[in-house]
């Protein structure tokens, strides 16, 4: 199996490093990274300056080198063995800000959290932006996954993505080439988003921003946000809670090594303090066996499980009665 190397890594881009001004790093420990606050190093991390640096990086990466794109870490379980080839987390200074962008439309980076999207739209009376002041990401992943809460999903306000492919081309994506689906989108895994562009629409301030209270004050009544979790650890099936099936399968609670299905909300994962990246996925996987067989629905994960695992700590995915 594969280990991770980043000092290697780094010598065989060569010379071309020299010109790049965002941050490298080698092994770089996803620990720090991840709300989880487990799993192992990234190979190699580069932050980019701005998207002109993003660029110039892309152009002396080769193509067999593998990228894997992190957000703020919110919803991604890294394995203990580390994540392959190079990382790119956007920076916050190049791909945070947000703007307005003409009438009731903003412009957010990448990066930028979303509940700083919703206060932005408030601040300017655009509505239809509340429910991302409960959501904890950012709005490249929001745009990526088609993250919703509270009556609201991302589709609804997305006008275009724009986003870099792995050759340094830029591509601007309208709503309908996203393909939105719950909890998905159909863009290419290699294209590397930087900005969305939203449309909302004009409402009185007091309104958005009771419905943001609401849904601040709904938070923090049934999820665990003071805990060490990556937010909804499964995707809702068809006509179903996630939450109610784990429940009634007996798993409100469950803990495996330092990881625990909360007692407070039983879709949200939390690490107690120790909890290893095979501690977690082992989890979610037990729990996707004891729903089966409980109610003979297969959950599907939300969380982003990354990387590596370590020799002979596998964890065997629940297969159920159909492949995944």
């Amino acid at each position: 199996m594969k280990q991770v190397n980043g000092q290697k890594l780094l010598a065989s881009l060569g010379d071309g490093v020299k010109d790049i001004r965002g941050r490298i790093t080698p092994d770089a420990p996803m620990d720090r990274v991840t709300w989880f606050h487990a799993g192992g190093l990234a190979e190699l991390m580069f932050q980019p300056h701005d998207e002109e640096d993003l660029i110039a990086f892309l152009s002396i990466l080769p193509e067999d080198v593998p990228m894997t794109v992190v957000g703020v870490g919110s919803n991604i379980l890294v394995r203990d063995g580390g994540i392959p080839g190079v990382v790119l987390r956007l920076s916050a200074k190049g791909f945070g800000s947000a703007e307005l962008a003409g009438e009731n439309r903003v412009r957010a980076g990448a990066i930028c959290p979303d509940k700083h999207v919703a206060a932005m739209a408030m601040d300017n009376g655009i509505g239809g932006f509340h429910f991302y002041y409960g959501i904890p990401g950012s709005i490249g992943g929001a745009a990526r996954m088609n993250a919703g809460a509270n009556g609201g999903e991302t589709r609804d306000r997305v006008v275009e993505v724009t986003a870099i492919d792995r050759k340094g081309n830029k591509h601007v994506l309208s709503n309908a080439d996203m393909g939105y689906a719950y909890r998905h989108s159909s863009a290419s895994s290699d294209l590397i988003f930087t900005s969305v562009l939203f449309e909302g629409y004009a409402e009185d301030r007091a309104k958005i921003r009771a419905d943001m209270d609401a849904v601040r004050s709904h938070r923090e009544t049934v999820q665990p946000i003071r805990e060490k979790t990556g937010g909804s650890t499964f995707k809702n099936p068809e006509g179903h809670s996630a939450w109610k099936l784990i429940d009634e399968a007996g798993c409100r609670g469950l803990v495996i090594g330092g990881a625990q299905m909360s007692s407070l909300h039983c879709n949200f994962m939390i690490n107690n303090g120790q909890a290893t990246g095979y501690d977690l996925e082992y989890l979610g996987e037990q729990v996707r066996r004891e729903v089966f067989e409980n109610s003979g629905i297969k959950l599907e994960w939300e969380i982003k499980r990354l990387g590596l695992f370590m020799p002979g700590r596998e964890v065997r995915p629940f297969q159920g009665v159909t492949s995944e």
